[in-house]
């Protein structure tokens, strides 16, 4: 029995690199920090190549990052997500009636009332407003990376992001609208939809050509055993280079709010194991199949930082506090899903092990 396109296997020697991952991640912090202050030009050119504001270095790197996952989606299995509807009713539930308050009222608590000596009033809110653009956006291109750590199914962890990324499209807008408490913010529709198309339709078109063109030519037991062990190393290689750019980009704003970016990260960091844990212990107690669980629970938890920084831009300036929430949840957010991931791996053993999707008797 192939099960292709429901569980990735791993590649030879990437365990080892996976163990050391949080090391590599300072590093790579480090670098792209030192890039930007000691090359500023190399990321201002870079910067510059972006199409409604979504940086196509970016976009490449991503791409590298899903394309490993895409590439072993089968699409039959896609179907058979209709015999797991407790995964999408999770996420969704999580994502759209859950998370966008919560990230609100942690906030504002902590930025407004716990932190106010620290924080003047207007700044502190424009540090919410950041806040609440990134609680309104789950995460679409990042987590294909934690499926992959988790041994998450690939096939399901597709339909629960473009479930969410359908929803987005006509959620995000009116949710940030209510919880800024205004009515005349302009949300970067194009952006949205660039996102959508740069991070998912492209990689998996190009993901099920490369598959389908593979197997026929060599067989399914060659892409299984030879291809899907030499690409596995893409992804973590990827995600590195992607944080080496992000951190030269924004290097010199962090450098500059050292205490304010400790203390926009406190409700950050609660924000993030808050909802994990929620939709997690919810799929457990829901006994859904541990390749569901974990990547469900890894959407809530993370963002979709590239939408959430664009809109600050856009909405309140490149320089404004609602930008800078938003660049320390890149800052934050990588450390803590890869302590996530850990959670989700350790824990595997008190889920049902059986894969939601089958593919192949």
């Amino acid at each position: 029995m192939s099960k292709s396109g429901t569980e990735p296997e791993r590649g030879g020697g990437l365990g080892s690199f996976e163990r050391y991952l949080s090391v590599w991640v300072a590093l790579c912090i480090v670098a792209g920090v030192s890039l930007g202050q000691l090359l500023p030009a190399v990321p201002a050119a870079l910067a510059k190549l972006e199409v409604a504001q979504v940086s196509l270095p970016v976009a490449v790197l991503i791409w590298a990052m899903i394309f490993p996952m895409m590439v072993q989606i089968d699409f039959a299995a896609i179907l058979g997500v209709r015999r797991q509807p407790k995964g999408l009713v999770i996420t969704t539930s999580v994502n759209w009636l859950i998370k966008p308050f919560t990230m609100f009222a942690i906030s504002w608590f902590f930025l407004l009332v716990v932190f106010r000596p620290f924080i003047a009033e207007d700044l502190a809110r424009q540090y919410l407003a950041g806040a609440i653009l990134l609680g309104a956006a789950p995460c679409t291109a990042m987590v294909f990376v934690w499926s992959y750590l988790t041994r998450g199914d690939a096939a399901y962890t597709l339909v629960q992001v473009a479930v969410n990324d359908l929803i987005m499209l006509f959620a995000f807008a009116p949710i940030v609208v209510f919880l800024l408490g205004v009515s005349n913010i302009i949300v970067p529709w194009d952006t949205v939809a660039l996102s959508v198309v740069l991070y998912i339709v492209i990689p998996l078109s190009a993901g099920y050509a490369t598959r389908v063109h593979l197997i026929r030519r060599h067989g399914i037991e060659w892409f299984d055993n030879v291809f899907r062990r030499r690409i596995g190393p893409v992804t973590p290689a990827a995600l590195l280079v992607t944080l080496v750019l992000l951190f030269a980009f924004q290097g010199e704003v962090i450098l500059n709010n050292p205490l304010h970016i400790a203390l926009i990260a406190v409700p950050l960091i609660l924000q993030t194991f808050l909802i994990f844990f929620i939709a997690y212990g919810w799929a457990r107690a829901w006994k859904v199949p541990h390749p569901v669980a974990a990547p469900g629970a890894m959407i809530g938890a993370s963002n979709f930082f590239e939408l959430a920084v664009a809109a600050a831009i856009a909405l309140f300036g490149l320089q404004s506090g609602a930008a800078l929430a938003t660049v320390v949840g890149v800052l934050v957010e990588v450390p803590l899903m890869l302590a996530l991931v850990r959670i989700a791996n350790r824990t595997r053993d008190r889920f049902p092990e059986r894969l939601a999707l089958q593919v192949r008797a």
